[in-house]
């Protein structure tokens, strides 16, 4: 297809064109010069195309680049979500970790320190645990004081015997140096039953001893709002009630060093 400008005339049309121009009797040396610039114009024509093809194929060659780029991109754009999910998942699984570790780490050190507490009370009682008139128990992570009923009650009697006072205040003693602590005073009895003026069953004359205790124990300078009072009757027997030895040792005090709040599980997430 013929170019409408003067580069894209046709060779014959240029010479027509330049003969017109010079009229009918052109000279050779006139002949020459026209078809001098007419190859001229060709072969900037040819390397116009030239650089047209050459630009057509830089284009498709970008555009193919563009392409691979394009999925470069959307795979590494999947690569870096695929690694910012790892990411964050490894940060929380991290930050789970610590909250354990600091969990662990407090949970040690109260053991160690229920440790430290229990090691110095067993120093400080260490004589009437000697003579006999107590003795000391870990049950269920907790420290109790046991006493027999017949260093502090008569039989099937609530009020304390006069030779229970020095031992109970000697005790009070240790257990009011105890910072922090509170403490829960229990009666218990055999499985014989009880039945006189004042007490109709076990469950009262427990209840009644726990009481008698925990009163003396703040008469001795025991806060009020670091004991409290109870009645088992025959419910937890230390042992079997076979034989009149055993029975004895089931009627009993029983004083608990109850645990702090912050020894306790956190159950708000049950909230």
């Amino acid at each position: 297809m013929a170019m409408r400008d003067t580069r894209g005339l046709t060779f014959g049309a240029l010479l027509l064109t330049s003969l017109a121009a010079i009229g009918c009797g052109p000279s050779q040396e006139d002949l020459d010069a026209e078809l001098s610039r007419v190859r001229s114009l060709r072969e900037e024509l040819r390397d116009a195309q030239a650089e047209r093809e050459s630009l057509e194929s830089r284009l498709g060659a970008l555009a193919a680049q563009n392409v691979e780029l394009a999925g470069r991109l959307r795979a590494l754009g999947e690569d870096v979500e695929e690694l910012e999910g790892t990411r964050v998942s490894l940060e929380g699984q991290l930050g789970e970790t610590q909250r354990a570790l600091a969990e662990l780490r407090a949970r040690e050190a109260q053991a160690q320190a229920r440790l430290d507490t229990f090691r110095q009370m067993l120093q400080r009682l260490r004589t009437l645990i000697t003579a006999g008139t107590l003795r000391v128990e870990i049950r269920n992570g907790r420290m109790v004081v046991v006493l027999d009923e017949a260093i502090l009650f008569d039989s099937a009697r609530a009020g304390l015997k006069e030779e229970a006072h020095a031992p109970l205040t000697e005790l009070t003693g240790v257990l009011g140096g105890l910072q922090g602590r509170s403490f829960q005073v229990t009666g218990h009895t055999d499985n014989m039953p009880i039945h006189n003026r004042r007490f109709d069953s076990n469950w009262e004359l427990s209840s009644a001893r726990a009481v008698t205790v925990a009163r003396f124990m703040i008469e001795q300078g025991l806060t009020a709002g670091r004991v409290s009072a109870a009645g088992y009757a025959e419910t937890q027997p230390i042992n079997d009630n076979s034989t009149p030895e055993l029975r004895a040792q089931n009627r009993r005090i029983e004083i608990a060093l109850m645990f702090n709040l912050d020894e306790l599980p956190d159950l708000s997430s049950l909230e």
